[in-house]
């Protein structure tokens, strides 16, 4: 996707600088630009005195431009009339590519991604990298551990909030997902998704090892410890283990006997 993907309907983007300019100082600064305007503070340059000037605000947190709707003030013009699409509802940036309209500029170069695949958002611990930056804030949760959402019910923790709205639905008993074909109701769309197949008979997971194939996850991983021969399920009278759960609720029946 070229340069020129990025537009806003009626303004290129890069004339977005000489607009501020003529907004800020009255008239349309057409002489030859200057890159040697420099910030002292920061060092960054410019190529017109009334970036400069805009960008000191950032350092100075000086916010000249009120919003007439709800008196909030903004340090650039530029913000402001982002700011106002809010209250407008105007969306003047469009993806090139879908059509997709933004009210934000930034919200559309990071939607811009999605066509092309961009990933600058690296792990530095496993190097994955991610589009954008949120999904690399979710994915660190994995190596730190951290679980910010918490279920104020059962105090359960989550690395994600979608996942805590899902779990609540445990407590209300709120089922919004429901089987087209046979009405019966779940929490989450996971759970739809795998119960559909009993009606397709669609089986995503085969079996690595010997070809079998299943309709949910978990029947699978149950499966795989065939191969495995893993016992998970412990007797606490006498220790023996078993592969799955019934096994051990017969066994036990030995010693109720």
């Amino acid at each position: 996707m070229s340069s020129r993907s990025v537009t806003r309907r009626g303004t290129p983007i890069k004339e977005e600088q000489e607009e501020l300019c003529s907004s800020q100082e009255g008239e349309h600064q057409t002489e030859a630009r200057e890159k040697s305007l420099q910030c002292d503070t920061c060092g960054k340059t410019f190529q017109y005195k009334c970036l400069l000037a805009a960008h000191l605000t950032v350092h100075t947190g000086e916010k000249r431009f009120p919003c007439n709707k709800c008196g909030k003030k903004f340090s650039q013009l530029t913000r402001l009339k982002n700011h106002m699409r809010i209250h407008t509802g105007e969306k003047s940036y469009s993806c090139s590519a879908c059509g997709k309209e933004f009210s934000k500029k930034s919200a559309l170069k990071s939607h811009v991604r999605v066509h092309t695949g961009e990933k600058h958002h690296c792990c530095s611990i496993c190097g994955e990298s991610f589009i954008w930056n949120m999904q690399l804030i979710r994915h660190r949760r994995i190596h730190t551990g951290e679980k910010p959402y918490f279920c104020g019910t059962c105090e359960k923790r989550f690395i994600r909030k979608i996942q805590l709205k899902d779990h609540m639905r445990i407590h209300t008993g709120e089922c919004p997902y429901s089987c087209n074909s046979c009405g019966e109701k779940f929490i989450d769309l996971s759970a739809l998704k795998a119960h559909v197949r009993i009606h397709t008979d669609e089986k995503s997971y085969p079996c690595s090892t010997c070809g079998k194939e299943f309709s949910k996850k978990s029947a699978l991983k149950s499966h795989a410890r065939v191969h495995t021969g893993e016992k998970h399920h412990c007797c606490s009278i006498c220790g023996e283990s078993f592969i799955w759960n019934m096994q051990l609720i017969r066994h036990r029946r030995i010693h109720t006997d």
